[in-house]
């Protein structure tokens, strides 16, 4: 054999192993993991790191309490949740579950877990008064997140900068690390995403479109738009406030897939509701 014959059978022969279906795992394109409730995520350019799944402690929540609260177990499920490696507590004022929140606190590493909480005042000096209070209640030094809760108003960037402010003046001392919002309109979320103030977006959305801001699409092309401005964004609502609670798989999977979302919150009210959501996380 000639050296032109043989390069051409040992090229031929490199070409059949690149596609033999017997050679081994070395080739191999390694399969993309799968989505889990306690990997941990960045939340935008904040560097704040959490688990993807939040644990909401709001369903039904208004006037100082909520199914959580309500329940009488908050604590025991908050740490079986840490337990499972989720650390990020979702809470509000309006919910009632600082106490339950601090209590789980009180028994873990402040620095392992993620704190989120939402403020409804809209005058200045009470928004002040609240921080304040939310630290006490929260028996902690510092809120990793905190929102202004539930706002509407297309001009709230105008309406409410005395209370952002008040929140960029808290972070500068150290009380917070990121501040965003809560949107509860289309308007107010298209204001959010014009807004560099907000680090953080609490966006409704799930695959029906139930007790969300507008159509989902419309809602995810805007949810791009502040990823791609760095924008920290969480996920609320994914099962529809119930309306889709025979239908989570659906839900999760949209959730997951449309790589929009940096975190949601999901509101368990008890261990069986909690498992059964970080094993639906799993499978899809």
């Amino acid at each position: 054999m000639n050296r032109r014959d043989f390069l051409t059978g040992a090229a031929a022969g490199l070409g059949a192993a690149c596609i033999s279906p017997n050679l081994g795992s070395a080739l191999e394109v390694p399969a993309t993991p799968k989505p889990l409730a306690h990997d941990r995520v960045t939340l935008g350019k904040t560097g704040i790191v959490t688990s993807r799944l939040a644990m909401g402690t709001g369903t039904i929540g208004y006037g100082g309490g909520s199914n959580q609260t309500r329940m009488g177990a908050l604590i025991a499920l908050l740490l079986k949740g840490y337990g499972h490696g989720l650390n990020f507590f979702d809470t509000a004022d309006s919910y009632g579950s600082h106490p339950e929140v601090a209590a789980a606190l009180r028994q873990i590493p402040r620095d392992k877990a993620v704190v989120l909480t939402k403020c409804d005042s809209r005058d200045p000096a009470e928004a002040k008064a609240d921080i304040d209070r939310f630290l006490k209640e929260l028996n902690t030094d510092y809120i990793d997140i905190l929102l202004i809760h539930c706002v509407t108003e297309d001009d709230w960037t105008t309406r409410y900068r005395g209370v952002m402010n008040v929140f960029s003046e808290a972070k500068a001392q150290g009380k917070i690390r990121a501040h965003g919002v809560s949107c509860h309109s289309i308007s107010a979320l298209r204001a959010a995403a014009a807004s560099p103030w907000v680090e953080v977006d609490l966006v409704r959305l799930n695959p029906i479109g139930a007790v969300m801001d507008d159509h989902p699409d419309t809602v995810t092309d805007i949810v791009r738009q502040m990823r791609a401005q760095g924008k920290g964004i969480i996920g609320m609502k994914i099962l529809g406030q119930g309306a889709m609670r025979h239908r989570q798989d659906e839900a999760i999977r949209y959730a997951l897939r449309r790589d929009v979302l940096d975190a949601f919150t999901i509101g368990a009210e008890n261990e069986q509701e909690q498992q059964d959501l970080i094993q639906r996380i799993a499978a899809a």
